[in-house]
């Protein structure tokens, strides 16, 4: 049966509630990418046209392409008629131009560049096409656990199909954190001047950039469709934050919000440890045990993030399907302890077994039984016809 308990050590939060950041924006996620807390979730599952964003999906591949050695930094790429086709944000290449791949992948983290997408696209695909390789990055993107993205090219020039969910962003964002962090920098960088012809176009188009709040990254977007959208990430002593906002009617709305959204999720959330590796927290009966019951503790710290105004005390449970049969090993999985701080998600963490308990032998079993049969005639006879 299923046995629940309070922990002892946690008691009812006395927080106050927790209001949710109003955002202008039609659709937003955000994640405290520190402890996997989502913090904000307004049609984050819908998939919705990401404009340039979806570039993130190409660099994540470039990357995995260098790693596994099938490009080269320093590897020179031509420069198709179909890449060299293609308006908006560009680097202005020419057909037949050779680039290198490191300056193709500066090109798309800062210049958002259109034709650089297309041949890096065009040098990775199967069959050596922009569409063969969209294909690849919706194969790529659903074993990730991208279920709400589909790609019609590289670089989210507007086309039919091509949609990505925001929550799908932020994980592919903590991917490229996670991942890549050699290459990641790259994010952060403000100008980069590919060519001195065209040195107007040498600006990182990220708004929150240089204004000392921790932003490093990663990805603007504009159609008409999609409206003014922004992939970010912020970090702030200890705290990374990873956020998507799409739907914003202005670049002045975008560069607004997105700052609000930052200073939002860290004035107002603080991790805290609330319990320490080994602390006991509850116990659970042991069936045919030498002890009659185990202490359960978490193998590691466990660190939460609640909002700033909580009480010190957070309502917490501990579920365990008992009673453990004997033996029990040191260390073993037992229970879990549910967290569920006013106004955010739930969240579960595993205890374990906090010392060995042997079989207790013949006199285990008649004090199990005895306490079986006790238990039943508490329970009283059951009454037929009834369930």
């Amino acid at each position: 049966m299923i046995r629940t308990l309070a922990a002892a050590t946690l008691l009812i939060s006395t927080a106050l509630p927790l209001s949710a950041f109003e955002t202008r924006a039609t659709a937003a996620y955000v994640i405290d990418h520190t402890t996997g807390t989502v913090l904000l979730n307004k049609n984050a599952d819908e998939p919705l046209p990401p404009a340039s964003m979806s570039k993130l999906m190409t660099l994540y591949m470039a990357f995995e392409a260098v790693e596994r050695g099938q490009l080269k930094m320093t590897d020179e790429l031509s420069v198709s008629a179909h890449a060299n086709s293609y308006g908006g944000s560009t680097l202005f290449l020419k057909q037949g131009e050779r680039v290198s791949v490191e300056d193709l992948i500066r090109g798309i983290i800062v210049l958002s560049g259109n034709d650089a997408c297309a041949v890096i696209a065009e040098a990775l695909s199967p069959d050596g096409t922009e569409a063969g390789f969209a294909r690849l990055m919706t194969r790529r993107a659903q074993e990730m656990g991208m279920t709400n993205s589909t790609f019609a090219n590289s670089n989210g020039w507007p086309a039919a199909g091509h949609r990505m969910s925001m929550r799908d962003l932020g994980l592919l964002s903590q991917r490229l954190l996670a991942d890549f962090p050699e290459y990641y920098p790259m994010f952060s960088e403000t100008e980069f001047l590919f060519d001195a012809n065209e040195s107007s176009n040498r600006f990182n188009r990220n708004p929150l950039l240089g204004l000392g709040i921790g932003a490093d990254g990663l990805k603007t977007g504009h159609t008409q469709e999609a409206g003014y959208g922004l992939t970010g990430s912020a970090k702030q002593g200890d705290r990374r934050v990873v956020f998507v906002l799409s739907g914003l009617d202005s670049a002045a709305a975008r560069a607004q919000e997105s700052e609000a959204i930052v200073n939002w999720a860290f004035r107002q959330f603080a991790q805290r440890t609330l319990v320490t590796q080994g602390e006991r927290i509850a116990t659970a009966a042991v069936w045919e045990g030498a002890e009659p019951e185990v202490g359960l503790v978490p193998e590691m710290d466990i660190s939460v993030l609640l909002p700033i105004l909580a009480g010190k005390d957070v309502a917490a449970e501990v579920v365990y399907t008992g009673p453990v049969q004997a033996p029990v090993t040191a260390g073993t999985p037992l229970a879990e302890l549910v967290i569920q701080p006013e106004g955010l998600p739930e969240q579960r963490f595993p205890l374990v077994a906090e010392t060995d308990v042997a079989h207790g032998g013949f006199l285990a079993k008649i004090s199990t039984a005895a306490l079986s049969l006790i238990q039943r005639l508490n329970d009283g006879p059951d009454t037929p016809g009834e369930t």
